[in-house]
């Protein structure tokens, strides 16, 4: 038990350090190109940042179980595109394709967990399958713009941007990221789910033996996620003007390395919700920075792969040091 609280206690340190990194890496980025000073920039930051944070997240549940969900790329676009196509080509109104965009996500969460914590198919490979799934559902859509401007139904940008009379964009969508990781915050160290989830990937056994339904809760996990990935499908069709069938591989990696730069680890067991968010903030604010002093896309891949890298490394030096 005591352990317990250390480990607690090392893992709230880690958090403000991530926090500390992120206000460095925004100084740094600041002082290296004027352009980047620009608040318009900031708005472009928040804008990009806010499905990649909500899908972090999300994916931060199955992380702390030692899993993992590779669907919720591909999984975003699908979405999206199911709700858009409801909206542009069906005339359904604009509540009804967000709706059956976030529903769409959790049935694909549901799926995952069920493959994974029943069939206990390895997470990665199940995941994996799903994602090719939602690809391939995805690109049975055109390439769909949900209403903007003064078209009817427009009116949900403005859950995530607010446009004022003179042009200027307010980003408060950043308020939304604030209340979820709040709520999820709560659910993760006040409520069952959240304990359990981390007992999960702590010891399945032990957690098992004490009497806890395993399956259903490692289910929820998944059913987070998706249900996460179904809101960071409204925050990319928001920021997006037309959502593309055929993509949105690779989002998931963003996202999932946010939450391990975050401090979430990679063997389960481990993970704060604050510092998830922080950690899906460096990856977002390295994606938009790097260009401005000059580094070509692949850099920005080469420079994210190593910072993971160190970031599994820390949490593998953590693990051994605890064991002793």
């Amino acid at each position: 038990m005591k352990k317990s609280k250390v480990d607690l206690k090392k893992l709230g340190t880690q958090k403000y350090i991530v926090l500390i990194v992120l206000i460095a890496l925004y100084i740094f980025f600041c002082i290296a190109s004027k352009t980047f000073r620009k608040p318009t920039t900031l708005i472009s930051l928040l804008d990009m940042s806010f499905y990649y944070v909500i899908m972090a997240i999300g994916v931060a549940f199955p992380i702390m179980t030692g899993g993992v969900d590779l669907s919720i790329g591909t999984g975003v676009i699908c979405y999206a595109l199911f709700g858009g196509t409801l909206v542009r080509n069906m005339g359904a109104p604009v509540w009804v394709g967000i709706l059956v965009a976030i529903i769409f996500g959790v049935g694909i969460g549901l799926l995952n967990g069920i493959l994974v914590a029943v069939m206990n198919l390895p997470p990665f490979l199940a995941t994996l399958c799903t994602s090719m799934i939602t690809r391939g559902l995805g690109s049975m859509c055109k390439a769909t713009p949900w209403p903007t401007g003064q078209q009817d139904g427009a009116w949900f940008h403005n859950i995530f941007k607010i446009t004022l009379a003179d042009n200027t964009k307010i980003p408060v969508g950043f308020l939304i990221v604030v209340a979820a990781a709040l709520i999820m915050g709560y659910v993760l160290n006040h409520t069952r789910v959240g304990r359990y989830t981390l007992a999960i990937g702590s010891n399945k056994e032990a957690t098992m033996l004490s009497g806890v339904n395993v399956k259903f809760y490692h289910i929820m996990a998944y059913v987070i996620c998706g249900l996460f990935a179904g809101m960071a499908s409204i925050a990319y069709a928001s920021a997006i003007p037309t959502v593309q069938p055929g993509t949105g591989a690779g989002m998931e990696l963003d996202a999932i390395g946010g939450a391990i730069v975050g401090g979430v680890s990679t063997a389960g067991g481990i993970g704060t919700i604050g510092g998830t968010v922080f950690g899906a903030y460096v990856i977002c604010l390295l994606k938009v920075g790097l260009p401005f002093i000059g580094l070509q896309a692949y850099w920005q891949q080469i420079i994210t792969g190593i910072i993971l890298i160190g970031a599994v490394m820390i949490d593998i030096v953590k693990k051994r040091r605890a064991q002793f």
